[in-house]
């Protein structure tokens, strides 16, 4: 072993100029708006760097009729329907109860239309809210998100109404269900994207076969879990060909369940990698994760986990990729 083993590796890292303490971030729509999942025993919030708050809406949503959720062979599908207080309630009454000192919280922004995201966007941008994540690509309403992100036009001019009353970083969440994600990414960066994450759910449905209905009240719904994780993976591969030209950062984000499947991503070219689904099943994985990769760094001699951002030989790193740290 080298000199570097005597240190041990750091997991930190700067996302937009956040500081984050671990690469991990918590998906929306998995851990509420924060508080809910601080109350898992064992849990502290230093366990990841950053924390994707419930998407939010202008007004407030009761979200889709049931079934909302349903397991799938390695996965599960969900269509909640973006079920929230509405951006007022959020801003003014869950915020203030939130512990900014151990992670970054970063707001979701969901809306109909563009003058709904801009709204919400403008609402947070007044807020301690440390970051603020467009989501173009929800699978499971039946208006605005999935319609916005399938079309790389449409989703530049959601992120550049955004980006104009809002001075906080912004993160473009990119959809998987579109022909091409590579000109998606490049007219999100165009508009004014901070960073992106990839990938969102894949659009599935289930069946009843007793009742011969589909089983989701919506029909459709996102797919996510461990059976989508080779898709995602692709997808940050080939958004990461775009995003390391204008040093834009990726959450990988797409069945990851283990510290193996979190190097993966890293090494594919994310920046971050987002955890979601595995939390139901295994509250406590985010130490885990961290441990693994705290080993894989020792053991190779790597001294930051931002040392192997990109490093797949499909792609080698572009030099001075300044906001991975």
């Amino acid at each position: 072993m080298s000199d570097s083993s005597n240190t041990a590796a750091s997991l930190a890292l700067d996302f937009c100029g956040l500081k984050f303490a671990s690469p991990i971030v918590l998906l929306s729509g998995c851990v509420g708006f924060g508080e809910e999942y601080t109350r898992v025993e064992g849990f502290s919030n230093r366990d990841a760097g950053g924390i994707v708050l419930k998407g939010t809406t202008r007004e407030p949503r009761l979200g889709n009729p049931p079934h909302r959720v349903y397991e799938t062979p390695m996965g599960m599908l969900n269509a909640i329907g973006l079920q929230n207080p509405g951006v007022d309630h959020v801003v003014t009454t869950i915020l203030p109860a939130l512990d900014f000192t151990e992670t970054r919280f970063i707001a979701n922004v969901c809306g109909s239309t563009i003058e709904d995201y801009v709204e919400v966007a403008r609402r947070f941008d007044d807020s301690p809210i440390d970051a603020i994540e467009i989501n173009i690509s929800c699978p499971n309403i039946k208006e605005g998100g999935v319609q916005f992100g399938n079309y790389p036009e449409m989703s530049a001019r959601v992120v550049a109404a955004c980006r104009a009353v809002t001075k906080k970083p912004l993160i473009t969440k990119l959809s998987p269900n579109q022909t091409d994600i590579r000109e998606n990414a490049r007219h999100c960066i165009e508009a004014g994207t901070d960073a992106l994450a990839v990938i969102n759910t894949v659009m599935g449905m289930a069946i009843d076969v007793n009742t011969r209905r589909p089983v989701i009240g919506n029909v459709q719904g996102g797919l996510s879990g461990p059976a989508i994780k080779p898709i995602a993976l692709l997808k940050v591969h080939q958004v990461y060909e775009v995003a390391r030209k204008h040093n834009v950062p990726i959450i990988g984000q797409g069945g990851i369940c283990s510290a193996n499947d979190a190097l993966e991503f890293l090494i594919a070219g994310a920046t971050a990698v987002g955890v979601g689904t595995a939390l139901f099943y295994d509250p406590l994985v985010c130490p885990k994760i961290n441990r693994g990769i705290a080993d894989y760094l020792a053991r190779h001699n790597l001294r930051s986990v931002t040392e192997l951002v990109g490093t797949s030989s499909a792609h080698p790193p572009a030099a001075g990729l300044s906001k991975t740290g």
